[in-house]
Order: C-alpha cells, then sequence, then structure tokens
C-alpha cells in the first residue's frame, strides 16, 4: 500500500483520508492550524502541521509519500494569499517534489476559488508535467456533492498510484 499526502485535510480531505485508510493506505493529512491535527489524528490519518503558504514546512512531509493531495480548489483568504497558492506555491512545491519519493500529484481544480486562478494552477501542473514527468490528475469535481467529491477524487488518486497515463 501508499502512503498519501493530503494537503488542506479539512472535512473533505477527511473524507478522502477515511476512504484511502479504509482500503489499506498510509494517509498524512496537513493543517496549518494545529487545534486541527486532533480531527485528522480521529480519522486514523497521521496529522502534520504544515502551510501550503510555506513550501518549506512542507518539505519533511513527503517522506515516504507516493502521492500528494493539493485540494486547495476552496481554500479562503485574501486573494494575494489564494492566487499564490494556484500560482507561486504550486510551482515551488512542483519543483520541491522533483527529489522526493513522490510519484504523483492530484491538484482540485474545482471549488470556491476564482476559475482563473484554477486555470492558472493547472497550467502550472501541466508545464511540470512536461518538464520533471510528475505524473498529475485533476480532481473536476464539484466540491458541493462530498460523496461524489470522495469517489473522484479517490479514482484519480488510485489511477496515480496504478502508474503512468495520459491525463
Amino acid at each position: 500500500m501508499a502512503r498519501v499526502l493530503i494537503v488542506g485535510c479539512g472535512c473533505r480531505g477527511q473524507a478522502l483520508a477515511r476512504s484511502l485508510i479504509d482500503d489499506g493506505h498510509a494517509v498524512r493529512g496537513t493543517s496549518r492550524d494545529p487545534e486541527r491535527l486532533a480531527a485528522i489524528e480521529r480519522v486514523g490519518a497521521e496529522p502534520y502541521r504544515g502551510d501550503p503558504d510555506r513550501i518549506g514546512s512542507l518539505l519533511y512531509a513527503f517522506d515516504g509519500v507516493t502521492v500528494v493531495c493539493w485540494l486547495l480548489g476552496s481554500a479562503r483568504g485574501g486573494l494575494d494569499g489564494v492566487g499564490a497558492l494556484h500560482g507561486t506555491r504550486l510551482e515551488m512545491l512542483f519543483a520541491k517534489l522533483v527529489d522526493t519519493t513522490v510519484r504523483g500529484l492530484l491538484y482540485e481544480a474545482a471549488g470556491s476559488v476564482d476559475p482563473a486562478l484554477l486555470r492558472r494552477g493547472r497550467e502550472i501542473a501541466h508545464r511540470a508535467r512536461a518538464t520533471w514527468e510528475i505524473p498529475v490528475a485533476f480532481l473536476e469535481t464539484s466540491p458541493g456533492d462530498v460523496e461524489r467529491w470522495v469517489a473522484a477524487a479517490r479514482a484519480e488518486v488510485d489511477g496515480l498510484l496504478a502508474g503512468p497515463r495520459a491525463h
């Protein structure tokens, strides 16, 4: 079984973590808020305090990870901060992943974030795939229906775990 890192392990991320854990995968879930780490642990995932605004704070979270789920399609905050999560921070993440055990990334390309920012994130992911041959999958399902969202996320994670494919 594989280890999956969920960056942005809020309610939906925890539902995805439960699904992965039920199938025998190890899951590490991140939160920048130390008070939310207990909720991540309650679903059976390893909690990790890290902030996607500070990619350096996530570096040790990549240890032993096969797939990263960048679940920030509904991130909240100022336009500059949210824009960076789908721009410069995402670019930095891909650059750091090159020298890790990570063999795929799921990018949440749907949610409440401005669609232009999500398109920019998708473009960055495409460039990273072309430049560094990092397999990337895109989660396009609206987060409004959590059950459907989890099923779609699982299908994409399972595809990344199965190996290279065209997306």
